[in-house]
């Protein structure tokens, strides 16, 4: 049987041994590029060494030879200082020999000298010992009489300012006065609703015909003019400058150290001056787009010269320890805002506060903001600094009416060293009493046993400023503590810069404005009430009408020492609204309050 071979199988076997023999090169084939490219890697490697140390190598020949010619050039420079050197060298052995011989002839002279003093003390003490003794008498005397000099400068001075805490007091705790501003250019506008029979409204009826009083002459048509009368503690005219306004201001700050709270109130209508005669010249510096001061201008309201006066008064009094802080407070839109306040930023952003009144019948303004600070420039740098978010609107009366209420606060923490002096007898008065007493009272804790002793302890701890309820550390019984600390008392200026008051149809405002305007006039009327209610002694005071008359409290009709400021136009477009004013001013001052009371206890040991 013959043998049959399938040639197709022979191919398939044949193809799919080339196949995989074409697989095993093309493997090796990969194989053969991956170490081509391992060396080529290593290769670059090796030449990037190469070079970094050719690199090195020409770096290190290079700052070798900076080195060697730095050095050649030091050498050169050491060679030319050599000579200099050596000539000083020489001249400070020249002087070195002069010191010498001239030390040695000060020493010689020195021991002639002494030996000349020694024999003059002798000649001294042997004849003129007497006079010496009376000269040594005659200077003891006088050190004598310079102290008691100086005791009784420190009585007068005590009783100076005793002295003027009562003529202030016998002036009246709320003190008026006005000051009449200059014709200025807005004067000259007339009203749309004037008619052309009228008189001018730059007609100046408004002056000050004395240092007390202000005339205003009223003009109306058909009608004879008149003249009406007003009375104040001062009027100052337009030639007044702000340094005559603020000497009248000024004896207030004295008594702001001697422990009253005091508070100056500028009032008045729009573009009467209430502002420059609060804050000068100075805010016109602070604010962007408002004409430049005059050179010759350089005094300042009453705010920074208050500031500059107070610590001027705190300088001379370094016996006593002072600390003030400064807030500022705005009242817009019947809201009370912390202009101090910031945000998490830094930033002043003036947030709301509430207005509370305390259990002792003061008010108060809730997590109100206070900086520390230690000079006027301070003050004022905080000042301005906020001054940018009081809410500012023009009208037709004026270019920059401000539309709320300002109020700078000021206060003023003492510690007296008098105070640690006065604790001490206290305390030694309490031991002796306790010892006399003993004896008698059949308890130490009761009072009733003795009636006698219980009177004279009254009158040893009477205070004029005692509560009802006596003190724990008044009682005569000392306290198991022996210690006294010392006592502090906190004053407060309050400098108040009041928005204007106006009438909406000369002002011209709209819109949004109104709201504004109508809270402004109904805080000033709330204002007015008070004072009219405090004049006419009526049982109920309105303070709570308005959050401005809330906030002023304790200044309008509490004990503290109020200075309200009338700032007045002259001419005749604003004789209604001058009117007003100086009628506010008369109900002011008609007003009886309470009289001042220093702030903290003063004892008074017998």
């Amino acid at each position: 049987m013959p043998l049959f071979v399938n040639r197709d199988q022979i191919f398939a076997h044949q193809v799919h041994l080339l196949e995989h023999k074409l697989r095993s090169k093309e493997e090796r084939i990969l194989e053969l590029e991956t170490e081509n490219a391992i060396l080529h890697l290593r290769l670059s490697e090796c030449l990037g060494k190469l070079r970094q140390d050719q690199d090195d190598e020409t770096k290190s020949l290079t700052s070798h030879q900076h080195q060697r010619n730095a050095q050649k050039i030091t050498r050169t420079a050491l060679a030319k200082l050599l000579p200099d050197v050596q000539a000083v060298k020489q001249d400070l052995s020249e002087v070195f020999a002069v010191y010498l011989r001239f030390a040695t002839e000060l020493e010689e002279q020195s021991k002639q000298l002494l030996e000349k003093v020694e024999h003059a003390s002798c000649s001294l003490n042997g004849h003129h010992g007497d006079e010496i003794q009376n000269l040594q008498a005659h200077v003891a005397a006088l050190e004598r009489s310079l102290e008691e000099e100086r005791e009784r400068c420190r009585a007068e001075r005590q009783g100076r300012r005793e002295l003027h805490n009562t003529l202030v007091e016998l002036r009246g705790n709320i003190r008026v006065h006005c000051r009449v501003r200059p014709v200025l250019p807005f004067d000259h506008v007339q009203p749309t609703s004037a008619s052309g029979s009228g008189p001018a409204s730059s007609e100046e009826v408004v002056s000050a015909v004395s240092d007390d009083t202000v005339m205003v002459n009223c003009i109306k048509t058909g009608i004879p003019a008149h003249n009406k009368m007003f009375e104040f503690e001062r009027v100052h005219g337009p030639e007044d400058s702000h340094q005559v306004v603020f000497d009248e201001v000024k004896p207030l700050l004295t008594s702001l150290l001697d422990g009253y709270n005091v508070c100056i109130m500028a009032y008045g209508q729009t573009g009467s001056g209430k502002t420059h005669t609060m804050m000068g010249p100075w805010l016109l510096q602070e604010r962007p787009g408002i004409q430049e001061v005059s050179q010759k201008e350089v005094q300042q309201g009453i705010i920074p010269e208050a500031a500059a006066e107070l610590f001027r008064l705190i300088s001379e009094k370094p016996a006593e320890s002072y600390t003030v802080e400064v807030s500022v407070i705005e009242v817009h839109n019947n809201e009370a805002f912390d202009l101090l306040a910031r945000d998490e930023r830094g930033n002043a952003t003036g947030q709301r506060r509430d207005v509370i009144t305390t259990s002792s019948g003061t008010s108060e303004v809730v997590a109100l903001t206070c900086e520390p600070v230690c000079s006027d420039s301070e003050v004022m740098q905080i000042v301005g600094s906020v001054l940018k978010l009081r809410a500012h609107c023009p009208t037709r009366i004026h270019d920059d009416s401000s539309r709320s209420h300002l109020i700078v606060t000021l206060t003023v923490s003492s510690k007296s060293p008098n105070a640690i002096a006065l604790a001490r007898r206290l305390q030694h008065a309490k031991v002796d009493m306790k010892r006399s007493l003993q004896k008698e009272w059949w308890s130490p804790r009761c009072r009733r046993a003795n009636p006698a002793a219980r009177q004279s302890s009254e009158e040893l701890f009477a205070s004029p400023a005692s509560s009802p309820c006596p003190s724990p550390s008044l009682s005569p019984c000392p306290s198991p503590r022996p210690s006294i600390s010392q006592a502090e008392f906190r004053t407060k200026l309050q400098l108040v810069d009041l928005a204007g008051s106006e009438c909406v149809g000369m002002s011209g405002v709209s819109g949004s404005s109104l709201w504004e305007v109508s809270c402004i006039n109904r805080s000033l009327s709330a204002l007015s009430d008070v004072l009219g209610a405090l004049a006419e002694q009526r049982p109920h005071i309105p303070y709570r009408n308005s959050k401005l008359t809330h906030l002023l409290q304790d200044a309008i009709g509490g004990d503290a020492k109020l200075l309200l400021m009338l700032c007045v136009s002259p001419t005749q477009r604003f004789v209604t609204e001058s009117l007003q004013t100086l009628g506010l001013g008369t109900r002011a001052r008609q007003v009886q309050k309470a009289p001042p009371r220093r702030r903290g206890n003063t004892l008074k040991v017998k």
